[in-house]
C-alpha cells in the first residue's frame, strides 16, 4: 500500500476504537457521558503528548470545552468503523478515511454562542504541514509552496458583519486546489486527504444545520471527483455520527438524509 498507515502511525488508537465498537455492539456503551467517561480515561497526559507529536494541534483542540471535540472526534471514529460505506471502501481508501477523520477537526475552536466556520479550510491546512512529517510523498515545490498555500487557504474567507462569523471563499477553491496538487500531486492520498478535509462541511446535507458556504452545482462538478465522492461521502456520514450516535432518531433522520444528498451529487457530478 502506498501510503503510510494510521494502523501503524496510531495503533493503540486504533485498538481503543476497535474495543469502544465491541462495547457499543454488546450494549455497554449507551450514553455520550459514558463515551465522554472512556474519552478522558484513555486521553492520559501521556496519551496526549503522544498525540501531539504526531498530530500537532490535538492538544489545542482538546483545550476547549472540556474536550468536547476531542470526544466527537473520537465518536467519529467509533460511528466510522460501523459504517456499511466505511466497510465497503478499499483497504486503502479505509486506511485515508481514518487520516481524515484524524485531521478534519483538528483546527476547531468550540465556543459557546460562536461557530468556527472556517475549521475545515483550518483543519485542511495543519494536515498540509503534518502529513509529509508522517511519511507521505510530496512534489519537488512542496518546500517552495506550503508557506504561501496555507496562508492562502487560512485567509480564504469573507468577512461578514460584527456579530457573524466569516465563510468561506469559495471563489478562491480554484487556487487551493492547484495549490494541494502542486504540494503533493493529482489524486493521491494526501491530495484527497486535504480535499476531503478541506470540503467536509460545504456540503447542505442536513437542514437543521446548514453550511456556512455550500458548493454550487458548478463547483461541485469542478471540485468533487469520483475518486473524492466516497471519501467525502463516509466523512459527512462518520461526523454526523460523531453527535447523534446515541440518539436513534436523530442519527436515523440524518443518515438518511446524507444519503439523499448524495444521491443527487452523484447525478450532478455524472453530467459533468
Amino acid at each position: 500500500m502506498d501510503l503510510p498507515l494510521f494502523d501503524e502511525h496510531f495503533p493503540f488508537l486504533n485498538q481503543f476504537i476497535l474495543e469502544m465498537v465491541q462495547e457499543y455492539h454488546a450494549g455497554k456503551m449507551n450514553s455520550w457521558d459514558e463515551l465522554e467517561q472512556r474519552v478522558n480515561q484513555f486521553f492520559t497526559q501521556e496519551m496526549m503528548d503522544m498525540m501531539e507529536a504526531k498530530a500537532p494541534g490535538w492538544k489545542k483542540m482538546a483545550s476547549y470545552s472540556g474536550g468536547i471535540t476531542v470526544a466527537h472526534v473520537t465518536c467519529v471514529f467509533l460511528g466510522m468503523f460501523m459504517l456499511p460505506e466505511f466497510q465497503a471502501l478499499s483497504a486503502e481508501q479505509q486506511q485515508i478515511a481514518k487520516w481524515v477523520i484524524l485531521f478534519h477537526d483538528i483546527d476547531k475552536f468550540h465556543m459557546r454562542g460562536i461557530k468556527d466556520t472556517m475549521h475545515a479550510f483550518k483543519s485542511a491546512v495543519i494536515a498540509a504541514n503534518t502529513l509529509p512529517i508522517l511519511g507521505f510523498p510530496i512534489e519537488s515545490r512542496y518546500h517552495e509552496l506550503i508557506d504561501s498555500w496555507s496562508t492562502y487557504t487560512r485567509q480564504a474567507f469573507i468577512p461578514t458583519n460584527v456579530d457573524a462569523s466569516p465563510k468561506p471563499d469559495n471563489q478562491k477553491l480554484p487556487e487551493i486546489f492547484s495549490g494541494i496538487n502542486q504540494l503533493f500531486g493529482e489524486n493521491t492520498p494526501a491530495a484527497l486527504i486535504i480535499q476531503t478535509i478541506l470540503l467536509h462541511i460545504s456540503l447542505d446535507v442536513d437542514e437543521n444545520y446548514p453550511t456556512p458556504a455550500p458548493l454550487t452545482e458548478d463547483e461541485i462538478q469542478r471540485f468533487i471527483s469520483p475518486i473524492l465522492l466516497p471519501l467525502l461521502k463516509v466523512m459527512m456520514l462518520s461526523d454526523n455520527e460523531g453527535w447523534s450516535l446515541f440518539y436513534p432518531e436523530d442519527r436515523d433522520r440524518q443518515y438518511k438524509d446524507t444519503l439523499a444528498a448524495f444521491q443527487e451529487l452523484e447525478k450532478i457530478i455524472a453530467l459533468s
